[in-house]
């Protein structure tokens, strides 16, 4: 049982050898004279060092099996996220009995300044390396040094306002909590580019690997921390545990080692594709959250409280479908971009996938929405019910509406990225300030007609210059539109008729739900030719 600790003993040692090594030979080269000869020396050993990791960089090889490795990868990030949720919830449930509301309150407070950070922490440096058709290592190298400046800055104007955070709650334990969560920041940023790395070689089982003992190491050293005594600590130690374990495990898996930061490597384009990616990273971030600032402002934390539960219930089931996939898809679209019909059959394939798994569950949920709120939440959560319809009806585009983002990505165009950005930002919290006039049913309708009024402009915007076609898509989501009404309807007439117990409820429905499925299976060819699609490309088989 000791042989992880004297691995990673030895991947410490190892790193401190090979950082001495390199530091006195830097120095020892730096304190003489450069001659022409050893210039040349110097550019021979870049050279040198370009061809050893070129492993890393060049991704011709996943062409030959680029549906397989997709595959194969949202399964891999499906499980990990599936399994560090499951772990999570375990750990809260041991946590939750040995710490105190009063403990995760003080950690809540700080992750407001955390959260917010955390945006401009990467930079979109990391999909910058993942979308480029073509990389070198000083590339890489300068992307390097620039992520881990800025997350070391970061983290000292976290630290920096510390006093400030405390002031502000009336709470001086606050200070030192706010200046050791500040250390998360230095260590995330020592492994972005690696992580940026792995991504672009669609190595996402190793990531999911790394994400999940993550998840188990700093739950271990929360739960030994917490029987200790250490309240509120505990849960510090976890949040900085992850990334530590993240640079350790993510620089073995990944022997690629950064040479030192230069400038005129092309890098100057890259550090624009990522600002904007910020840029539309942080217009997306206020806009989400303008409905609940608007409503706890304007209405209190009550109904504050029933409008944010009914969100992230109906969210929960959809992310782990969405997010998987959208993150397969950039580095796959990213290795298409020279080759339109092949970048087109993924993304429409992607597309039909999303669609027939989330547009049918959206629409059971909706009309299921009172059995499923008082079975998840009870009773006292009843008033969440008519909020999580509307909101349902609000999510039923949004999983076709969030493969755009892969497309501007893999495409470069994250500046037009950024002004699609803007503009949805302006229009969805205007429509957060018209309907907060109305309560939270207001805030949700609005909400809910803002999205259904920007979908179309969003995809013509998007596909204006990428192989995809909006016309070709559209056909693609009116079989699951078509089947996800039917079905709605269906299971509303049985609710109706029966007025059975909420588990009866649901059993029965799923039952319909089955039914429908093979229902249309059998009496459309198109329906029938999109299942066996996406039954073969599962199996990973190739047409002939």
């Amino acid at each position: 049982m000791f042989c992880p600790v004297f691995h990673i003993f030895g991947w410490f040692r190892q790193f401190f050898i090979d950082s001495a090594k390199f530091l006195a030979e830097f120095f020892q080269k730096t304190s003489q004279p450069k001659s022409d000869l050893k210039k040349r020396k110097q550019c021979i050993v870049l050279s040198n060092k370009s061809e050893k990791y070129k492993q890393f960089f060049d991704t011709t090889h996943l062409k030959a099996d680029l549906k397989g490795k997709s595959v194969r990868g949202g399964t891999f990030v499906m499980g990990g996220q599936i399994s560090s949720c499951v772990v999570r919830l375990g750990l809260t449930m041991v946590l939750a009995r040995i710490l105190t509301p009063d403990d995760y309150g003080l950690i809540a407070m700080v992750a407001v300044v955390t959260n917010f950070a955390m945006m401009f922490k990467d930079m979109g440096l990391s999909m910058a390396t993942v979308q480029r058709s073509e990389i070198t290592h000083e590339q890489v190298s300068t992307l390097f040094w620039i992520n881990l400046g800025l997350s070391v800055l970061i983290g000292i104007v976290l630290a920096a306002l510390a006093p400030l955070v405390a002031w502000f709650y009336k709470d001086p334990r606050l200070l030192f909590v706010t200046i050791a969560l500040a250390g998360m920041f230095p260590l995330s940023g020592l492994s972005i580019q690696h992580s940026a790395l792995l991504i672009r070689q669609m190595r996402f089982g190793a990531l999911s690997v790394i994400q999940i003992t993550g998840v188990v190491i700093s739950g271990i050293v929360a739960m030994i921390a917490a029987w200790q005594g250490m309240r509120y600590w505990s849960l510090v130690l976890m949040q900085l545990v992850i990334p530590l374990w993240s640079f350790i495990a993510i620089w073995w898996i990944c022997p690629w080692r950064p040479a030192w930061f230069r400038l005129g490597v092309g890098a100057r384009s890259m550090m624009l594709f990522g600002g904007n990616l910020t840029g539309f990273n942080f217009m997306n971030y206020f806009s989400r959250n303008a409905d609940n600032l608007l409503i706890g402002k304007f209405l209190g934390t009550q109904l504050l409280g029933l409008y944010d539960k009914a969100y992230q219930l109906l969210m929960l089931p959809l992310r782990q479908i969405t997010y998987p996939v959208s993150n397969v898809a950039v580095p796959a679209l990213s290795r298409l971009q020279e080759d339109p019909e092949g970048y087109q059959r993924y993304y429409y394939k992607m597309i039909k996938i999303i669609a027939y798994i989330t547009m049918p569950l959206i629409a059971f949920m909706a009309v299921l929405s009172d059995d499923v709120i008082l079975l998840m939440l009870g009773e006292q959560w009843r008033m969440t019910s008519p909020v999580f319809k509307i909101l349902a009806f609000a999510a039923f585009l949004q999983p076709v509406s969030a493969t755009t983002g892969p497309v501007f990505i893999s495409m470069g165009l994250t500046n037009r990225m950024f002004r699609w950005g803007v503009f949805s930002s302006i229009m969805t919290v205007l429509a957060f300030v018209i309907g907060i006039k109305f309560g939270i049913k207001g805030v949700a309708t609005a909400y809910a007609i803002s999205c259904y009024i920007l979908f179309v402009p969003n995809l013509i915007y998007t596909y204006a210059k990428t192989p995809v076609k909006f016309g070709k898509v559209i056909q693609i989501l009116v079989p699951p539109v078509l089947l996800s009404v039917v079905l709605y309807f269906l299971i509303e007439l049985m609710k109706y008729n029966l007025h059975q117990e909420e588990m009866l409820n649901i059993i029965i429905s799923i039952g319909i739900a089955v039914l429908t499925g093979m229902l249309a299976f059998c009496l459309s060819r198109q329906v029938r030719a999109d299942f066996t699609g996406i039954y073969q490309l599962f199996l990973m088989k190739k047409k002939s």
